[in-house]
């Protein structure tokens, strides 16, 4: 059940606010028109992921640079950076070349890092699950030839023979 606004008594309340003041619970609902109106109500409107990227790309140092000298424009569709930190949206794939200068601290500070270390699908990460494993057991050798662990360095020296020939039949 619909309900009506508490000020106009026309419109559907699509605004609903519980106020607690001294331990006196007020509940208001309004619609979009009078919840404007009304004084101390502040409607937000959900931010899209443009909105984000250009609130941090306003923020960069890198911005600053890039208002003070011509930043050059993507070879393939045209779009320069300033157009990039009004709208948030690169024009095609060459962009990330293009301006790769720029968006290497803003994809950093946005992702936490410049490796990718999520999940893979299953159907097409086997040979990115095998190749993590031959990383990881490449750095397990270093770690055991560094403490002079040489029966457990040749154990995983075969484990990753194995891997790698495993490797090589799914290529």
């Amino acid at each position: 059940m619909k309900m009506l606004c508490q000020d106009c008594k026309k419109s559907i309340a699509v605004v609903h606010m519980t106020e607690i003041l001294n331990n006196k619970t007020t509940e208001f609902h309004l619609c979009q028109e009078c919840a404007q109106k009304k004084e101390g109500f502040a409607i937000f409107s959900p931010l899209s992921i443009n909105d984000i990227l250009a609130s941090f790309l306003n923020n960069e140092k890198s911005s600053q640079v890039a208002e003070k000298k011509e930043i050059g424009k993507c070879g393939t569709c045209g779009i320069d950076y300033n157009e990039f930190k009004k709208s948030g949206r690169l024009g095609c794939g060459d962009c990330y070349k293009s301006f790769r200068n720029q968006l290497m601290p803003l994809i950093k500070k946005v992702q936490g890092g410049m490796t990718h270390s999520g999940k893979v699908s299953k159907r097409a990460g086997s040979d990115i699950r095998v190749q993590k494993r031959i990383e990881l057991l490449k750095t397990k050798l270093k770690k055991a030839i560094e403490h002079e662990a040489y029966e457990e360095a040749a154990g995983i020296r075969d484990e990753i023979r194995k891997a790698e020939q495993q490797a090589g039949k799914s290529l």
